[in-house]
């Protein structure tokens, strides 16, 4: 298969899918790019605008995963609202849902965080991820529906570094000590659990 990995950051989605794809990645921030390429010399990395790039390349592809920056989408918003910081919603997210569903005639799927207002309905939800896709993947009873990191109650307050090396732990990922990059990860486990069912021949599909 040759899928399109937009967004890519430093792989967190990529990890398990091993090495029997052709897979180009595109991430715009070139830090995050050389991570990305560092664990993954064999997937070819373009340090560009994954918008512009799915517009020009994506009937390329027969599978197309986007993970969007989720910063202005998050729930997290409410808070920063109230502490003075107001921004609108990157309205980029759901001009990519919508074209995708549109113009693609392979597999895709778009992957972001439970918004802070209404929103196009997702196809289907695991762990704290939404994706949309054209394709139904079951959601309920597989063993990564109720894992969060971001929702764990502790009874100490964590250290930075404690929380860093909580998220190494929790997505698998020891050689990366951005704490950001690695909230921004999807977990592995999750990534390979989505893309070997959006490539089970029988999958219903939506659209």
């Amino acid at each position: 298969m040759k899928i399109l990995n937009l967004f890519a950051g430093i792989g967190g989605n990529r990890t398990l899918w091993g090495d029997k794809h052709e897979i180009i990645a595109v991430e715009y921030i070139q830090k995050r790019a050389m991570i990305y390429l560092k664990r993954f010399p064999n997937d070819e990395v373009i340090i560009g605008d994954a918008y512009q790039y799915n517009l020009d390349h994506h009937r390329e592809f027969d599978v197309v995963w986007a993970s969007p920056d989720c910063q202005t989408h998050s729930c997290v918003n409410h808070f920063l609202n109230a502490q003075g910081l107001r921004r609108y919603p990157d309205m980029g997210l759901w001009q990519l849902i919508i074209y995708l569903r549109q113009f693609h005639k392979g597999i895709w799927v778009v992957e972001n965080v439970k918004p802070y207002y209404d929103f196009i309905k997702p196809s289907f939800i695991i762990n704290r991820h939404y994706f949309w896709s054209n394709k139904i993947i079951p959601s309920k009873g597989n063993r990564y529906g109720k894992i969060s990191i971001c929702n764990a109650k502790l009874k100490t307050r964590r250290t930075e570094k404690e929380h860093i090396k909580q998220m190494q732990e929790y997505h698998g990922i020891y050689d990366v000590n951005d704490r950001f990059m690695l909230s921004s990860c999807v977990k592995p486990e999750v990534g390979k659990y989505v893309l070997d069912n959006l490539l089970k021949p029988k999958q219903r599909t939506l659209f």
